[in-house]
């Protein structure tokens, strides 16, 4: 690895980011151009404390799966994200889950202002949300390691702020299983996704039960209604429409509410008092 290079390229391109295109909070003092440090963290899903010693070059050895946030971070192109691999000294790699948000992907996220959006690779890592997903769901620059898998998280936790029922909540599980059993048949050479299937295999009996028994995927679009208790706005109903991008397997999951009714008032109000929190943050 490149230690100085690398940490120098991240600098670089952290100062180009525009904060507000990144979905990025500011207050009215902001001076610095570009993205802080912690913000680069939050938004990459790592600490600020091991970004800090990549940009330093303490750190040496990041892994595919940081080196990919970081690209996706920084909103690098086709061409930089791979001088980003090639610094780090990693191969992008062939056969395996891209967590790659290509330019059409990232339009939408940007386009789509007050939508709360967020998009998941193939195995159902989350790749990126937006402030109003934040807002509406909680903080998901909170969520660490394995918690930022949906799988791992609506079969072992943190909860969710989705209400469902025992049936539904089983339904969706099945269904997510099935999908990422699909996945991991189309990349068999991923160790990551090994790994990840291992782990869910040895902290849930649930899981290794539908892993060895359950049926073909079934599609992972479409959409369905859902209610989300909002701790400061309450119960807001909701249209989960998910859209998979056939090229590269990402999930974009989009959350809106009927136009005119309480509950697209309750979820602008939601978005609103949220944001206001991650500025004041």
């Amino acid at each position: 690895m490149q230690t100085g290079e690398f940490g120098r390229a991240i600098r670089r391109w952290r100062d180009r980011v525009d904060p507000d295109a990144a979905g990025v909070a500011t207050g009215p003092r902001r001076r610095a151009p570009g993205l802080r440090r912690e913000e680069l963290a939050a938004l990459a899903g790592i600490s600020v404390d091991y970004l800090t010693r990549l940009e330093q070059g303490r750190a040496t050895a990041p892994s595919e799966q940081v080196v990919e946030a970081l690209a996706r971070a920084l909103r690098l192109n086709a061409d930089e994200r791979a001088h980003l691999f090639a610094l780090a000294g990693r191969d992008p790699g062939a056969g395996v889950v891209s967590g790659h948000v290509p330019p059409s992907v990232q339009r939408l996220l940007d386009r789509f202002e007050g939508i709360p959006m967020v998009v998941y690779d193939a195995a159902w890592n989350l790749v990126v949300a937006n402030a109003p997903y934040d807002a509406l769901m909680g903080a998901t620059s909170m969520l660490r390691g394995r918690e930022r898998n949906a799988v791992w998280r609506n079969i072992l936790g943190p909860a969710s702020r989705a209400r469902r029922s025992a049936d539904e909540h089983d339904a969706q599980v099945a269904s997510l299983v099935a999908d990422l059993r699909a996945t991991a048949a189309r990349h068999p050479a991923d160790a990551r996704l090994r790994d990840l299937v291992a782990d869910l295999r040895a902290a849930s009996e649930r899981f290794a039960e539908l892993w060895d028994t359950v049926a073909d995927a079934p599609s992972s679009g479409g959409g369905r209604r859902k209610i989300i208790d909002h701790p400061l706005v309450g119960p807001i109903q909701v249209d989960c429409d998910t859209l998979v991008v056939a090229q590269d397997g990402l999930r974009i999951m989009l959350y809106t509410a009927e136009p005119g009714t309480a509950d697209a008032e309750r979820l602008q109000l939601a978005i609103v008092l949220g944001t206001q929190s991650l500025v004041e943050s």
